[in-house]
């Protein structure tokens, strides 16, 4: 938290904010009552925050009692808290709102969706609600998401690709590269057998009476393969659409819309609850995607995962990502022995519990554990590591797993 400013420190500012963290009910004591803006705050936070009352009406002190649920006066309360509040307390607040009053039908008006601040928590929101949404709030829908994803590959895409052009390129090295492909350091370390030291200006000293400087003589150099059309890896994703996994459907969409980009990868994404859904065919925008899953429902990783076996050619050259928190509802057993079969025949198999920026999610501990035990550890990831995971597991290294993993 920053430091305090000194206007921050007085008194006066000071029962301010008590009067505002504590409300109407609990303020008695602050002796302090609000006018104009923060009225108009106060009233934001108590229709939300006081006694599960619906938001809505049209004042300040209107706000706690009666209250409608309709579609316009909640309008009415998001467009209030945008103005009075920076986004990201907008998003938190809208998040509360859907979830402590339940107002998920809600988002099937038009006018609603318009008001508010859209991000990742909002389109879960949206896509869970799935064939429940009418045609006339469809397209409203539709750019809510659109304008996230936006957002979202504004924000992921570039670092994405270089990441793994890096790995890529280092994956194909070239026995003789030319000056410009040489990778030094692996060169240098290459050849470190053949140091020698080089006589000084002087009897074999140097000015300064020290033995002379040495070399190493480079006789086996170490290049960066040349960037071509041919795809070099085969990556599945394979992402668990149940509902406690939307922020992470949300991101893969993202993710496989980027990895689907690039020449030298073949990507596949397959989503999955009790049923098994390929959506590679519509990867060339994320919004389709996700518009094509299903949020909720059961869960059968056993499935999804014979499903991605059935689909691999190269094990060697192949990365299967499996998303998912491991709570399996089919045979439980299955899934592990699916992964360990993949994992024997070459392809490179990642796991991980959530990618969100949400912190570690609940997860089944006796599958992670069970995966841990074949060399496959289970870790949340955030968006912004991602890249690196992907890296590491094309190029054959230890994956960068976070200290808070599992």
């Amino acid at each position: 938290m920053d430091a305090a400013s000194p206007e921050d420190e007085r008194p006066d500012e000071r029962l301010r904010r008590w009067r505002m963290v504590l409300g109407e009910d609990g303020a008695e004591g602050t002796g302090r009552a609000l006018t104009g803006r923060d009225a108009a705050m106060d009233g934001a936070l108590t229709a939300l925050y006081d006694g599960g009352k619906k938001p809505g009406g049209s004042g300040g002190a209107e706000r706690s009692a009666g209250l409608g649920a309709s579609a316009p006066s909640v309008a009415r309360w998001l467009g209030d808290i945008r103005t009075y509040f920076p986004a990201p307390v907008v998003q938190v607040m809208q998040r509360d709102a859907i979830d402590r009053l339940g107002l998920s039908a809600l988002l099937l008006e038009p006018e609603m969706l318009e008001a508010v601040e859209p991000d990742v928590h909002l389109v879960g929101t949206l896509l869970s609600l799935g064939k429940a949404m009418p045609e006339t709030t469809r397209e409203t829908a539709r750019a809510v998401v659109r304008k996230v994803v936006d957002d979202l590959e504004r924000r992921l895409a570039t670092r994405t690709r270089a990441t793994l052009t890096g790995a890529l390129d280092r994956s194909a090295r070239a026995a003789r590269p030319r000056h410009r492909d040489i990778d030094w350091n692996r060169t240098i370390r290459a050849n470190l057998k053949n140091y020698v030291s080089l006589p000084g200006r002087e009897g074999g000293e140097s000015a300064g009476g020290r033995e002379g400087a040495g070399t190493v003589i480079p006789e086996r150099l170490v290049g960066y393969g040349r960037t071509d059309r041919s795809v070099k890896k085969d990556v599945i994703l394979c992402v668990d659409q149940s509902g406690s996994m939307a922020a992470s459907v949300v991101h893969a969409a993202v993710f496989g819309a980027v990895l689907a980009s690039m020449r030298t990868l073949a990507t596949r994404l397959v989503v999955f609850d009790t049923a098994v859904v390929d959506l590679t065919d519509q990867l060339d925008d994320p919004v389709d995607v996700l518009f094509g899953t299903q949020l909720g429902g059961g869960t059968d990783i056993n499935r999804a995962l014979a499903y991605c076996q059935s689909r691999i050619t190269r094990p060697a050259d192949t990365v299967v990502v499996l998303i998912s928190d491991l709570h399996e509802g089919g045979i439980r057993d299955g899934m592990v022995r699916r992964a360990a079969a993949m994992k024997a025949s070459g392809v490179r198999f990642v796991s991980l519990l959530a990618l969100s920026d949400e912190g570690t999610p609940s997860y089944d501990r006796e599958h992670a554990a069970a995966l841990a035990a074949l060399g496959v550890p289970a870790f949340a990831c955030t968006p912004d590591l991602f890249p690196e995971v992907m890296a590491a597991a094309i190029g054959g290294r230890p994956l960068p797993i976070p200290d808070a993993g599992p």
